[in-house]
């Protein structure tokens, strides 16, 4: 198994600084533009609803979600659907705010975090109706492992929703894997990602009992959400500079990286799972 440091250098850096790029929500990963007039706000809640939707809830159930961030997603469904929601996350500066958040919203009391790995937490057996991986498995060396673990946790009838970046295919990620570009996001900005094509998380998830329920493809979503953070990092460079010179043309250029492979070498997929049996 590859090694992994215990907390990702990209998340535990300052909240304010993905304050300055990301929605009012922090949700960092991809929104879903349902309208030509979308503002990146207003997308990253239609991919809320849309996460929504496809788990199936219809309010106060009890949900997982793995790579919590800076908690949009559990915030949400607590105050829209009133869930019950746990987020987990290796980066301790995220629980803080989330805490907070919680706190001004009135839902401290439907709001947990815990600090860690989903492989080594100890998590109820068959204790959640719905558990959400959004753009963290790329950051967990072994995809078997994961769904494992999300089966175990996940109540007969639950449903999973993993969201990931993917190379296009088995050839592309040989091609690419090594690439100066493909090492400058894992290294320099992660500390560890593992891109890997779409048939290895649809293999993990059928070798650990899953029934595969829907494949979205975002990757025309991700693509403009990475815009608009570009437009928002360009508006902010100066903020984003006194966290550290220097910070913002890094930032951009993750960002450039990350939007130059869509639909050539990468995609990013929706896949929702059922835990049948």
């Amino acid at each position: 198994m590859t090694a992994v440091a215990d907390t990702n250098q990209h998340y535990d850096l300052d909240p304010d600084i993905f304050g300055q790029f990301l929605d009012p929500l922090r949700k960092y990963s991809a929104a879903r533009y349902d309208a030509e007039h979308d503002t990146l706000e207003s997308a990253q809640r239609n991919k809320l609803r849309f996460v929504a939707d496809r788990l199936g809830l219809r309010g106060g159930e009890r949900l997982l979600d793995v790579g919590c961030g800076w908690g949009s997603l559990i915030l949400y469904m607590a105050s829209e659907l009133g869930c019950r929601t746990t987020g987990i996350s290796p980066a301790p500066r995220q629980h803080g705010y989330i805490a907070e958040q919680a706190a001004a919203r009135g839902v401290a009391e439907l709001v947990e975090t815990k600090v860690g790995h989903f492989e080594r937490l100890d998590l109820p057996a068959r204790g959640f109706d719905a558990v959400t991986l959004l753009g963290s498995i790329v950051h967990m060396p072994d995809p078997d492992e994961v769904f494992r673990r999300a089966k175990t946790v996940l109540r007969r009838g639950g449903t999973l929703y993993v969201s990931e970046s993917c190379f296009r295919n088995t050839a592309t990620r040989t091609a690419f894997d090594d690439r100066d570009g493909t090492g400058f996001v894992r290294e320099d900005i992660f500390g560890f990602g593992e891109l890997r094509p779409l048939s290895e998380l649809i293999a993990a998830a059928e070798n650990a009992g899953f029934s595969i329920t829907s494949v979205d493809d975002l990757t025309d979503d991700y693509r403009r959400t990475i815009a608009d953070w570009i437009a928002n990092v360009d508006a902010a460079a100066a903020r984003i500079d006194a966290h550290g010179p220097g910070l913002a043309a890094k930032l951009r250029h993750y960002l450039e990286i990350a939007n130059a492979g869509w639909g050539y070498t990468t995609k990013h997929y929706a896949l929702v799972c059922r835990n049948a049996r």
